[in-house]
C-alpha cells in the first residue's frame, strides 16, 4: 500500500495513515473470505456480500490485483445499477489459507 502521509505532516496524520492501513487490510481479508465462500462476482454484488462500501470494495480489488490475490474471471456480471461490470475471484493460493 502507498504511504498516505508525508514526511512533514503531523504526527495525527501518520497516526490517521497508519489506521487506514489497518482498516483497508480488514477490508482486503474481508473480500477475500467472501469469494473464497460465494465465488466469483462483481463489486457490486462483493459490497452486498460484505456490507463494505462499493467504493471501500473498488479500492481494495485493485490492490488484490496487484498482490496476486485475486484475479478477472474474463466474465462480466450485472452491476446493481442494471450496468456491465467486470467478475472476480480468488487466486487458487487464497482458497488454501481460509
Amino acid at each position: 500500500m502507498n504511504q498516505v502521509a508525508r514526511n512533514t505532516d503531523p504526527a495525527t496524520s501518520w497516526a490517521a495513515a497508519d489506521s487506514a492501513k489497518s482498516l483497508a487490510a480488514q477490508h482486503a481479508t474481508i473480500i477475500i473470505q467472501a469469494l473464497c465462500k460465494y465465488g466469483a462476482m462483481g463489486k457490486d454484488g462483493i459490497a452486498t456480500i460484505t456490507g463494505l462500501d462499493g467504493n471501500q470494495v473498488a479500492r481494495r480489488l485493485s490492490e488484490l490485483e496487484r498482490n496476486h490475490e485475486i484475479l478477472l474471471t474474463g466474465r462480466n456480471v450485472q452491476s446493481k445499477a442494471g450496468r456491465a461490470e467486470r467478475e472476480w475471484k480468488v487466486m487458487p493460493k487464497q482458497m488454501d489459507l481460509i
